[in-house]
């Protein structure tokens, strides 16, 4: 589904609003084929008739639900059949709210199996498929709340310190392919993602939220400049140097053959 002068496809979950429609419309103006992923199949019609007037570019739409495991197997099996993609957006994603002692575990599982499941497989698939071709891009959504897990509830932070940790390994294991990787943590940005999950986000300061097309430019600003990790709202880059120093300087004595003396 190349286009002429594209730079390749650039598949995008949870396409049909907020934060993955904006992406798919910032990458379309890159000159990216797009091929928009989501359940709501009518709005990602109307969005793919949009970038494709605006833009001039080719645009597909899968209607498909990344909590079932047969329509991530096949977007899986896309991912490395399809050789034209070229950029993966892992952003589809749910929030989930209440404490963990009173949750509804059927919609938590759902929540693991989009937030994390999903993420995983389509971010093996792309890199299986990137690194054989010597390029590509993968970006993973994740959240500030996986650097502050008390501030939030227990799931949604720990799925999303996942996304973190899983970005990190994954740059590692590709070094040298080619193949660009990114974790990008948004603070609160105003999408439809509070409202499905039951949360209020009113009551949110409004100092404290993003609009959606603001996060994104940034987080498209950080991957132009190489950043593994980006926090858009995050004034000076040098806090997250010192925080990713200090994990080094405990690295030696993480796994020792003795216990530390503190303990005896």
């Amino acid at each position: 589904m190349t286009s002429t002068q594209s730079q390749g496809t650039a598949l995008v979950t949870g396409a049909s609003s907020g934060i993955g429609a904006i992406y798919a419309e910032r990458l379309a103006a890159r000159g990216f084929d797009v091929l928009l992923v989501a359940r709501d199949e009518q709005r990602l019609e109307a969005a793919a008739t949009k970038l494709r007037a605006e833009h001039g570019v080719q645009v597909e739409v899968l209607k498909a639900d990344l909590t079932q495991k047969d329509d991530v197997l096949k977007l899986e099996q896309r991912l490395r059949s399809d050789s034209s993609i070229s950029l993966l957006l892992n952003n589809a994603g749910v929030a989930a709210d209440g404490l963990l002692a009173n949750a509804d575990m059927d919609q938590l599982e759902r929540l693991i199996q989009l937030n994390v499941t999903t993420v995983t497989r389509l971010a093996s698939a792309a890199a299986a498929s990137f690194a054989k071709a010597g390029r590509g891009t993968i970006i993973n959504i994740a959240s500030v709340v996986a650097l502050f897990p008390e501030r939030f509830n227990a799931t949604y932070t720990a799925s999303k310190a996942y996304v973190l940790s899983l970005t990190q390994s994954l740059n590692a294991e590709l070094d040298g392919t080619g193949v660009k990787v990114q974790a990008v943590l948004p603070g609160v940005t105003r999408t439809e993602i509070w409202e499905r999950s039951g949360i209020d986000a009113t009551q949110i300061p409004a100092d404290m939220v993003m609009e959606a097309e603001e996060m994104v430019d940034a987080a498209l600003a950080g991957l132009d400049q190489g950043e593994l990790v980006t926090i858009p709202s995050l004034p000076d880059a040098a806090d997250w140097d010192a925080f990713v120093a200090a994990r080094h300087v405990m690295a030696p004595n993480l796994s020792k053959s003795k216990a530390a003396s503190r303990y005896k």
